[in-house]
């Protein structure tokens, strides 16, 4: 140990934070994590709590353009922009069309589903392992269509997750019915994945800060990083609303807030915020016997023993916490359109968060290529709560010096030098 106040300072307590410090603490590294609110009360807190190597396809598919400039058209569609000037999201958004394409779409087809498999298995492994109380269940997950043609044409993608050992069946009208009494009469059939899974994410993270801290981390809630100081090891020290902290490595975990960091230290890296909705209410009586993608609405739906979540929705607003009443109703009409009951009998909690999203749909793991002590675990997008457990384990071999169980090459931060 140096005089730092750790090893390794990390800066965003969210799910990515606490997964990279458990994996660094297994190790025999210090870490000190810096919180602005509570651990887990940001983009880990409201998402559907989903494990889903299902979803390895890039949004950026082939045709992609397309159906979004159709949904642009409506402020209730899955996908919505905000009218107004901003440059470097439309330079984000140009950068995504170049790759929908089926060549980059397969490359980060395959990278993005090599991390979510690693992550299934080592989140299982870690919640069995560590007596994890996040209600847990590998249940499998349902693509619920209602279209036959929809269900037809989203098998396109069953090549690639059979490439990656990604397991699918599909179910017609009648399957469906007898496996899914939640649903509602007439829907086409499904598409079903077994090797998905799900838990509680806002008890996921708490357990995981708890294992953080009997492990002898240090957290540190309600701490906002003011500034940084630059020296010839790169970060020298960040400065924070409670004063100067120090770590030999220093390791940004700021999801959809990294941009903003980043710039100060000469970064500009091509993550932008995009804005999700839930919402969470006691369990109906009829709930789904396992998470489901209402796929026509993109309505994600979760039940746990103590609640039910409809999620999904992505907007790109900047940074405007304002909740959408227009995109929450469309998640309530949504699933209205599928289920028999859409909706608990109490409502507990409307929500919105930003999730770091990137042009490659691949997240940023590795050292900075600016900085020899600063690190980057973001840009995850969607998948945060699905890849965390895999980017606890790459960034901890990493600063090891340790071959990590997968190829870490994909998301390398130095794949966007020019941009850095």
């Amino acid at each position: 140990m140096s005089d730092s106040d750790a090893e390794v300072l990390i800066l965003g307590g969210g799910v990515i934070g606490l997964a990279c410090a458990h994996y660094l603490l297994s190790e025999g590294r210090s870490v000190r994590i810096i919180e602005q609110g509570r651990v887990g009360g940001a983009a880990s807190h409201g998402n559907c709590g989903t494990l889903t190597p299902s979803h390895a396809p890039p949004l950026a598919a082939p045709g992609m353009v397309g159906q979004a400039l159709r949904w642009m058209l409506s402020p209730a569609a899955p996908l919505y922009i905000k009218p107004r000037w901003d440059p470097a999201l439309m330079r984000w958004l140009m950068a995504t069309a170049r790759r929908c394409n089926g060549t980059d779409w397969l490359a980060s087809g395959l990278a993005k589903g090599a991390l979510l498999q690693l992550s299934r298995a080592l989140t299982e492994d870690l919640v069995f392992g560590q007596d994890l109380d996040c209600g847990f269940q590998a249940s499998g997950f349902h693509y619920v269509f209602r279209s036959a043609r929809a269900l037809e044409k989203q098998q396109r993608d069953l090549p690639l997750l059979a490439r990656m050992g990604i397991r699918a069946s599909v179910l017609d009208a009648a399957a469906l019915a007898a496996d899914e009494p939640a649903l509602r009469p007439g829907m086409a059939g499904a598409i079903h994945f077994p090797g998905d899974a799900q838990l509680r994410p806002d008890r996921y993270t708490a357990e995981l800060a708890r294992v953080v801290r009997e492990a002898g981390g240090v957290i540190e809630e309600g701490v906002s990083v003011t500034g940084f100081e630059s020296g010839r090891r790169g970060v020298e020290a960040v400065h924070t609303n409670e004063g100067r902290r120090t770590g030999d490595k220093v390791l940004m975990a700021l999801g959809a807030w990294s941009p903003r960091f980043a710039r100060n230290l000469g970064l500009e890296i091509p993550i932008q915020p995009g804005k999700g909705y839930s919402i969470t209410y006691d369990r109906p009586m009829l709930a789904p016997r396992r998470p489901l993608v209402l796929k026509e609405r993109s309505v994600c739906v979760t039940a746990w023993d103590d609640g039910f979540r409809l999620g999904s929705t992505m907007e790109f607003s900047g940074y405007d916490d304002t909740l959408n009443a227009t995109r929450l109703a469309a998640l309530e009409r949504g699933a209205a359109e599928y289920l028999v009951e859409p909706a608990g009998p109490v409502k507990r909690e409307e929500w919105c968060g930003w999730r770091p999203m990137m042009v490659d749909d691949l997240p940023l793991l590795g050292r900075s290529p600016r900085h020899s002590n600063l690190w980057l675990a973001t840009g995850h997008g969607m998948m945060g709560m699905g890849m965390s457990a895999g980017t606890g384990r790459i960034i901890a071999d990493l600063m090891l010096g340790r071959a990590p169980p997968i190829d870490p090459a994909p998301y390398a931060p130095s794949r966007f030098a020019a941009q850095a």
